[in-house]
């Protein structure tokens, strides 16, 4: 009998008998010769520039805990004792494609769970099915609050351990407020889907509580993947603000950086980008001086040094002759975090937990991660992470150590950036940050 069929089966006899609408109760755990996941991320299109670190992150990763190879408290073989399988899949693509691939990899492949997804359409689309399928899904990098605000309000099988986006506009706002107070004109370029209007929403919002001087210019919106950017960049050059918002990913945000280098605009405007640090990955030494960046939380070259990050970052550099991107940071956290939950089922070594089992488990649980820096799981019913954020200015090259020199770098604990329970991420911001401790 098939993975899939026996979770069907007993998730069919649970359901059977159950008098409420509540997360069912855990079943016994399975032996099975390994845990099979399915890893989706964008390996082909502009996507790729940043799904390339996370897939390489993953093997590395699955390669090092079927070897019983990563430091505590992460050195059990696999999950629980039982090696890992991987099986990986290209987000690119339309949502539609997506969606197909998904059953294909519950129905068909028979996966105990899902690990990936950066878009937030896709993410969207795919959480209503992930309940219906109920098969454990980490939404690990897709960052729109209105994920679990809006489409998936009572999520159970759907989690996502890293934290919401949120947390990127708040933690520059009060960067630039700390580092740059006298800005006072912001203009912002963002993908034209949720993830680039929600950014830009919340980055006014917190801008305007922290500022409420702040003034907004160009507001632009190109579609994503666009790939020229040069009537966005002729808006920014004829009206120039002090700061100019970016929350691109990609090979998106690399272009933009390139086209925006070579017409010079790095000297009128100071850009903030909040994955810059990917960035700095794609670009190097092209990277605009100046540039205010980040990377989905204290990530890359923003990590703090501990036995694990060092680990992490030695030996990414040595598999692949690069520093671990931001992409493979959070990949990375996406597979610890249900091997963290899973281990902490109690259940009997070499044998696989049940998947509500798990779920339950994650529920606010706080798991530490490859940069330094724990995740709680502590929103939405403990379904959604939180962390720390971190933002520095890149300020040049060093050529000795062929490292990005990043000044003036400032940590925001996860109750300075992140909403409390039961508040929505831009009505939490635009109440002034009620019950924020920094």
């Amino acid at each position: 009998m098939t993975r899939s069929l026996t979770r069907r089966l007993n998730a069919g006899l649970l359901a059977a008998t159950a008098l409420a609408a509540a997360p069912m109760t855990a079943a016994p755990a399975f032996a099975q010769e390994t845990v099979k996941v399915g890893f989706v991320y964008f390996l082909s299109g502009a996507g790729a520039a940043y799904g390339d670190g996370a897939r390489k992150a993953a093997e590395l990763l699955v390669d090092a805990l079927n070897e019983g190879a990563v430091p505590a408290p992460y050195d059990k073989v696999g999950i629980n004792g039982v090696p890992l399988e991987a099986i990986y899949v290209d987000e690119a693509g339309s949502v539609r494609n997506q969606i197909a691939e998904y059953r294909r990899l519950v129905e068909a492949e028979g996966v105990d769970m899902v690990l990936g997804y950066t878009s937030s359409s896709n993410c969207n689309a795919l959480a209503p099915i992930v309940e219906e399928l109920q098969t454990l899904t980490n939404f690990f990098h897709c960052g729109n609050p209105g994920l679990f605000e809006e489409v998936d309000t009572e999520p159970f099988y759907a989690i996502r351990s890293a934290p919401m986006g949120t947390m990127d506009q708040v933690g520059l706002a009060r960067y630039i407020a700390e580092t740059r107070p006298d800005a006072t004109t912001f203009s912002g370029v963002n993908q034209d889907y949720s993830w680039g209007q929600d950014n830009w929403a919340e980055f006014q919002a917190a801008m305007s509580a922290l500022k409420p001087d702040a003034e907004f210019k160009n507001a632009l919106f190109p579609q994503l993947g666009a790939g020229d950017y040069g009537s966005e960049l002729s808006a920014l050059a004829s009206d120039p603000a002090d700061i100019t918002y970016v929350s691109f990913w990609g090979g998106d945000a690399d272009a933009l950086m390139l086209q925006a280098n070579s017409r010079g605009l790095g000297m009128s405007t100071d850009f903030a980008f909040t994955l810059g640090t990917g960035v700095i990955n794609g670009l190097g030494q092209n990277t605009i001086a100046g540039t205010i960046v980040s990377g989905r939380g204290p990530n890359s070259y923003l990590a703090k040094e501990t036995e694990l990050s060092t680990w992490f970052a030695d030996v990414y550099q040595e598999a692949y002759g690069a520093y671990p991107p931001l992409s493979a940071h959070v990949a990375a956290q996406g597979l610890i975090g249900v091997k963290a939950a899973a281990e902490a089922t109690g259940t009997e070594e070499g044998t696989y937990p049940e998947t509500d089992a798990i779920v339950n488990a994650m529920k606010g649980s706080t798991f530490e991660t490859f940069n330094g820096y724990p995740i709680s799981m502590n929103l939405h019913d403990g379904n959604q992470g939180t962390s720390a954020i971190a933002y520095g200015t890149y300020t040049g090259w060093d050529s000795e150590t062929d490292m990005p020199v990043i000044e003036d770098v400032r940590v925001y604990e996860a109750e300075c950036v992140n909403p409390p329970e039961g508040v929505k991420a831009l009505d939490w911001i635009e109440g002034g940050f009620d019950g924020a401790t920094c």
